[in-house]
């Protein structure tokens, strides 16, 4: 039977990229793929998936916050969903529906800046038959890392790193975010 993956990563660990090279090894063999992505995720274009390390492709569906179901036709061998954190838990529960046809691969990151789940990230980790993560290294040492340190720089010059706030969704890459271990974002 078919499964539901959620392969998790910190900013940088080549989520999207990874994506991207699945859908690519799907349809150099002839098998259908269905791409999507929340509505969230405009930073590259309303219908882009793009990476900064692999050619983008465009999304087959936008997923809408309220999507709960999710019409598929049955010629489809995978769906792969990029930026899953911000996912509602309703489109991963219609994600799960799915998995009674075909596998369903969501990428994401896990937790925010403050270290907190996202709420598809925590629906995903309710509901996924396998977990996965993809390891990448602190901007600062070699330990794993496992934070999202969001940044801003102040008047000086000097880098910020931000712990607490609303948790609000702001989009950004390593102009606004890094991968860090737990030790070097405490210590900031």
């Amino acid at each position: 039977m078919p499964k539901l993956y959620f392969r998790h990563g910190t900013m940088n660990s080549s989520k999207t990229a990874n994506l991207l090279m699945v859908a690519h090894n799907y349809r150099a063999q002839g098998k259908n793929v269905i791409l999507m992505k929340p509505s969230i995720d405009n930073r590259f274009g309303e219908n882009v998936i793009s990476s900064r390390a692999v050619q983008g492709m465009e999304a087959d569906i936008i997923i809408d916050p309220k999507d709960s179901v999710f019409y598929i036709d049955h010629n489809v061998q995978c769906i792969l969903v990029d930026e899953a954190q911000f996912l509602s838990e309703n489109n991963v529960d219609g994600l799960r529906e799915l998995t009674r046809f075909v596998p369903v691969i969501c990428y994401g990151l896990r937790t925010d800046y403050r270290s907190k789940l996202f709420s598809g990230s925590k629906r995903l980790l309710e509901l996924a038959d396998s977990i996965e993560e993809i390891k990448t290294i602190c901007v600062k040492c070699n330990n794993k890392a496992i934070i999202n340190a969001k940044f801003y720089y102040s008047e000086d010059d000097r880098k910020i790193i931000l712990k607490n706030g609303d948790g609000a969704v702001e989009l950004g890459a390593e102009e606004r975010y890094q991968p860090m271990c737990w030790y070097c974002w405490q210590d900031e």
